[in-house]
């Protein structure tokens, strides 16, 4: 093999990729007030969910009560997205959205 040539390598060309700035907000899941169901209800489902003491869930569901919403569970996209179809389960009104 005396004279064969060796395959010259060029250099590896690097894209100039932009990256978008990351966003680190994380998710949140909310609770909104309904017509239908009771005070005591949605407490429950907060501590029974959430592990929230009696006290801490009762004044997350006050704040969905005159206020009108709460943020109960906050994270990453896809465990917000279940915590809200739990709720779902449950018979609560619940989104997920950027904090």
């Amino acid at each position: 093999m005396v004279g064969m040539a060796l395959p010259q390598l060029a250099p590896a060309e690097v894209p100039q990729v932009e990256e978008a700035p990351f966003d680190d907000r994380p998710w949140v899941t909310v609770v909104w007030d309904d017509p239908v169901n009771l005070m005591s209800y949605v407490t429950w489902v907060f501590q029974k969910l959430f592990g929230y003491s009696h006290e801490e869930a009762e004044k997350l569901m006050l704040d969905v009560h005159t206020k009108g919403r709460a943020t109960v569970s906050t994270g990453a996209r896809e465990k917000m997205e279940m915590d809200a179809a739990k709720l779902h389960h449950y018979g609560l009104w619940a989104t997920v959205e950027k904090q």
